[in-house]
């Protein structure tokens, strides 16, 4: 029997320790928080969206998407799901491809996961942070606060910055780092936007899909669709979140967002324009037709129109001006809220660094690394849980299998 130390309890460690498990090896798994899974607690404000059906490599960002494809085709969302089946949490799918629990409960997905650990017989040293990893010869020492443990294999899966409060913070990238891997500087992602939205104030608390995009001194960076709501500091929601960790907050700024107010809407709000062109009907009220209730008057007053204006009285240049607010609404970026309110972070070792079957180290043989450890983002709607439930699962077959 071989000893086979996995860092971290959250989705990539856990899925890791079950896998190896079934090898019958004696598996240890350390967590320095007193609970494993806590992070998982959090995720899909409680109702933990698990994964998404629509997985695909190029949705994510990292130094090698081709590696990455292959890894996702090793072990992606059918396989997830199957295993998920077999260990009692049935999940299902929302019309745009998210996944949840059927018990829509995060609390609950934890609980089956503890279960499943005991019942593999994996060792759980809760409350136990290891603070430095050593290799000699074909074996690990692994040194936590008062003891010294070895292993025939180590997974790291100890996580990123994310969530500090929660106890990640890339503890394990300096041991990475003298074991000979390289670290990418962290970053907050899926992270809110601090932004200048004082010409938007009334319209805090509202929520609406838009078109987004991310521009750095009139460079496109990327772009997006989803939801955004509008906030007193700046923008919140998943069509920000998926754009935010391009936004190096250190960089000499010269961020900023184009928005589309009304992607879906904006060929049917210029037919009924058409359409009710020299009528007596209110601007207000057909807006309203497209728009969330409280943003027609905000817009209209943007585009210098009385808010009881109607089409017979409006002209083309002041529909022209009102468009543009509405589709290319400019918001100046200060930054992005930091570690605490972000879902994941950039940063790590670079995903090339990896075997992209196994995870195993290309620095270090019997070394593997799993989930958010690594440099890799996916957006919002379950990618990043299924990047460390995958990782986890091919580094504990691998890990397992000696």
């Amino acid at each position: 029997m071989h000893t086979i130390a996995i860092i971290g309890a959250g989705p990539a460690g856990m899925m890791a320790a079950l896998q190896a498990a079934r090898h019958k090896n004696r598996i240890i798994l350390f967590e320095s928080h007193k609970q494993v899974g806590k992070k998982l607690l959090n995720t899909g404000s409680g109702r933990c969206n698990i994964t998404n059906q629509f997985i695909a490599a190029e949705r994510y960002t990292c130094d090698d998407v081709e590696t990455l494809a292959r890894t996702l085709s090793a072990f992606g969302h059918a396989e997830l799901v199957e295993f998920l089946r077999q260990i009692a949490i049935p999940i299902f799918s929302t019309a745009d491809g998210w996944c949840y629990p059927l018990s829509q409960s995060a609390a609950a997905v934890v609980d089956t996961f503890y279960a499943a650990l005991s019942s593999a017989g994996v060792e759980l040293h809760l409350g136990c942070k290891i603070v430095d990893i050593r290799k000699a010869g074909d074996r690990f020492d692994l040194y936590s606060e008062n003891e010294r443990y070895q292993a025939n294999r180590v997974i790291v899966a100890a996580g990123g910055m994310a969530y500090p409060q929660l106890g990640s913070r890339g503890d394990c990238y300096p041991i990475l780092h003298r074991m000979g891997h390289t670290i990418v500087p962290s970053h907050p992602a899926l992270a809110p936007v601090v932004a200048n939205v004082k010409a938007l104030h009334k319209l805090q608390g509202v929520r609406v899909d838009a078109n987004v995009q991310l521009f750095r001194n009139a460079q496109l960076l990327a772009q997006t669709t989803g939801n955004v709501l509008i906030t007193q500091w700046g923008l919140n929601g998943p069509g920000v979140m998926d754009l935010s960790h391009h936004i190096k907050t250190e960089a000499n700024l010269g961020y900023y967002f184009l928005v589309n107010f009304i992607p879906q809407g904006e060929g049917l709000l210029r037919d009924m324009m058409m359409e009710y062109r020299k009528k007596r009907w209110p601007l207000r009220t057909l807006l309203h037709g497209i728009l969330p209730y409280k943003m027609p008057p905000v817009f209209m007053r943007l585009a210098s129109l009385p808010v009881q204006v109607t089409m017979a009285e409006v002209t083309e240049d002041q529909l022209s001006v009102l468009f543009e607010f509405l589709t290319s609404f400019r918001i100046p970026i200060t930054g992005t809220r930091d570690f605490r309110f972000a879902q994941t972070s950039t940063g790590g070792v670079p995903f090339s660094e990896i075997d992209a079957e196994t995870m195993q180290s290309k620095k270090v043989a019997g070394l593997y690394l799993a989930g958010e450890t690594l440099d890799v983002v996916g957006p919002c709607g379950g990618f990043n849980l299924q990047f460390a439930f995958t990782t986890g699962a091919l580094a504990g077959m691998a890990a397992g299998e000696i």
